[in-house]
């Protein structure tokens, strides 16, 4: 149709449960939802494609935090920060240790933008790239208690009696690092959590 550039939001949940290190571009996925095997099946289904002279960038991004105006509550931390405005207490389903990697929207916002601006010698014709920070790698019950920490007085409830949530996995956002050094996520996680704390307010 004449597009000259398909950028598509893909994520990192494809993962799934990955036990070891940090999950790399070109390791295999586990998807554990219909979601992630939606990303799977996106990305496998445009590398079909005859593209012709079209790039595509598929953009795995880490979990999504972070205020806007359009805000989700369906996810981790904005959960937990939305519990911790209105109720006080943030109740954690599982034991708390799966691992997840987050991004705050405004850096995935960046990542976009490098993406629009992406020629094909960076990173070539088709690219899968995950999209986050290694720092950023976090296990659910310390961001429960960052945010917490943000917010006096409330309470963390863990149920350490709950099946293994087998949604965990690191990370290696190394790749992108290398491809989009002046895009690289800026917001700490107490930025993303006082942000959220002061919308909600």
């Amino acid at each position: 149709a004449g597009v000259g550039h398909f950028i598509f939001a893909s994520s990192c949940s494809m993962y799934g449960y990955a036990e070891g290190g940090a999950r790399k571009e070109g390791d295999p996925t586990n998807p554990l939802t219909a979601y992630a095997r939606s990303k799977i099946g996106t990305e496998e289904g445009v590398r079909r494609l005859d593209l012709g002279t079209m790039k595509a960038t598929f953009l795995r991004f880490a979990t999504a935090c972070g205020m806007s105006d359009r805000l989700r509550l369906d996810l981790v931390l904005n959960d937990f920060v939305a519990c911790a405005v209105t109720a006080g207490e943030i109740t954690v389903l599982s034991d708390g240790s799966p691992w997840r990697p987050l991004i705050d929207v405004e850096d995935m916002a960046r990542a976009i933008a490098w993406a629009v601006e992406r020629p094909a010698s960076n990173g070539g014709q088709l690219l899968s790239v995950n999209v986050g920070s290694d720092v950023w790698n976090y296990q659910v019950r310390d961001l429960a208690a960052a945010v917490a920490t943000a917010i006096p007085g409330t309470r963390v409830s863990i149920n350490t009696d709950a099946p293994p949530d087998t949604r965990s996995y690191k990370v290696d956002f190394g790749l992108y690092r290398q491809l989009a050094p002046a895009n690289q996520p800026q917001i700490t996680l107490e930025t993303s959590i006082a942000r959220l704390r002061d919308g909600l307010i």
